[in-house]
């Protein structure tokens, strides 16, 4: 790499963090990401340090003509956080969150995880709506939405966003909130990675915890669709207290009778937004909904519910593929698609999911944030897992099939763009699914990113 790679022609600031090229016998890991799929060589990665450092980082990659991904957590199963050719700014180091709970406000640099976050907000029984796998990274499950256990009481993780510093495109940093460049902090609020580097996030911060109750029975697939159908009905009732998806995955290990490995099952997973004690009892029936292949429910500490998928996708030993679509409703039709498809996905370790909205999340404008309509009633996501190479094109196969097939039960051709697949249908999926948003979304990507530095995303293309 010629040093002149890691040189600004006018710095203003000396780089205080690493400069990694391809000659770097650094390089290959810090290049790697969650998916073990993607294999990218970046021109140069950034580890920044400061928010000194990402200015300093932009601003060479503009000086060198050359694009820009932003690395904050690295799981994006699309690998949105590396590219080809391009500056990686790596935000890995920048992972300090501080807490106000006075105020009940925490600020997150943008390279944190929601565990760094969780175990700083419950020091003071606190937390905001994050996701379900806990080294996912704040930022990019923040900025497509961030759909996690709080949704039904508290909403998404954008709808507790509260202000933002972000550099964009010219290496300028720009404070966000509702005061102050309000229409980024809307664009911010849905509209992924495109209009800069977020440094600091500012989420409000709501009483949960330390003890939640965590439900999480678990059917035979075997043995038919009457559970589920049972929990979707518990749902229609009490699905502004109850954060919830069905898991189907195949059943192994221990806690599990023997005679029950390698079957397919489902686990009706719910956290009640409240009260332990009081969430106990009201999901005490989703236990009671015929014989249950094993039970993992109980009382316990909110990080740890936080990190019970964890193990399931360690970081970098596993190739995905995932899709995910808005539906209207759960009809009968739907669940007997899903458990069909449940029973045909070619890996032991695929997950596909069926995930409640309404409550809290419902209750957001379909204009008060770039994410758009909040009419969906459920989600659908078939999260292809593999190890094998030579599995690759039946298990994408797979997820895309169910995708597919599942479309006519879709809401407007919405899809949660943080399960994109690969990218391969962006275009099109990220205009469907801002709808009515796109035009303003477009407006603010031509003010902040005429040149469309920031592309490694579902990308808004600014105007020409």
């Amino acid at each position: 790499m010629d040093d002149s790679m890691t040189r600004l022609d006018t710095p203003t600031h000396e780089f205080g963090g690493e400069m990694i090229g391809p000659e770097d016998a650094r390089f290959d890991d810090a290049r790697g990401v969650w998916n073990a799929m993607i294999d990218r060589r970046p021109a140069l990665i950034a580890r920044c340090k400061t928010t000194d450092d990402v200015q300093t980082a932009v601003k060479l990659a503009v000086a060198r003509d050359l694009p820009i991904a932003i690395r904050g957590g690295g799981h994006n199963v699309a690998g949105h956080a590396v590219c080809d050719g391009g500056v990686v700014v790596d935000l890995s180091h920048m992972r300090g969150v501080t807490v106000d709970a006075s105020a009940r406000v925490a600020k997150v640099q943008g390279g944190a995880l929601w565990r760094d976050l969780d175990a700083a907000t419950q020091a003071h029984g606190l937390a905001t709506p994050g996701g379900l796998i806990s080294d996912t990274g704040v930022a990019g499950l923040t900025l497509s939405g961030g759909i996690g256990w709080l949704r039904a009481q508290h909403g998404l993780a954008i709808d507790n966003l509260v202000a933002a510093d972000v550099v964009t495109a010219d290496g300028s940093l720009i404070h966000t909130s509702a005061d102050e460049n309000p229409e980024l902090l809307w664009a911010l609020q849905g509209g992924g990675g495109n209009f800069g580097v977020v440094v600091q996030f500012e989420f409000k911060l709501h009483s949960i915890g330390p003890e939640v109750m965590f439900a999480a029975p678990i059917y035979l697939v075997e043995d038919g669709p009457e559970p589920i159908r049972a929990w979707r009905d518990f749902l229609a009732e009490h699905g502004d207290r109850v954060g919830s998806l069905c898991e189907f995955s195949t059943a192994g290990g221990e806690d599990f009778p023997e005679e029950h490995w390698g079957k397919r099952v489902f686990t009706l997973a719910c956290v009640f937004n409240g009260d332990a004690a009081e969430g106990e009892a009201l999901l005490q029936p989703l236990r009671e909904l015929g014989e249950m292949s094993a039970d993992f429910s109980g009382r316990m500490n909110y990080c740890d519910v936080q990190q019970l998928f964890d193990a399931l996708m360690p970081a970098g030993d596993f190739r995905c593929y995932w899709k995910a679509r808005y539906l209207t409703d759960l009809k009968d039709e739907m669940i007997d698609l899903a458990m069909a498809n449940a029973l045909a996905a070619p890996s032991d370790n695929s997950l596909s999911s069926l995930w409640n909205f309404g409550g809290a999340t419902a209750k957001v404008a379909a204009d008060a944030t770039a994410f758009g309509d909040r009419s969906m009633g459920w989600m659908y996501s078939l999260d292809g897992v593999w190890s094998d190479p030579g599995d690759d094109d039946a298990n994408i196969a797979w997820s895309r099939e169910g995708w597919s097939n599942s479309e006519r039960f879709g809401h407007h051709g919405r899809a949660y763009l943080n399960f994109p697949g690969h990218g391969e249908d962006n275009a099109a999926l990220t205009r469907t699914s801002f709808g009515q948003s796109y035009e303003r979304l477009v407006e603010i990507k031509t003010k902040y990113d005429a040149q469309n530095r920031f592309r490694f995303n579902q990308n808004i293309a600014p105007e020409t």
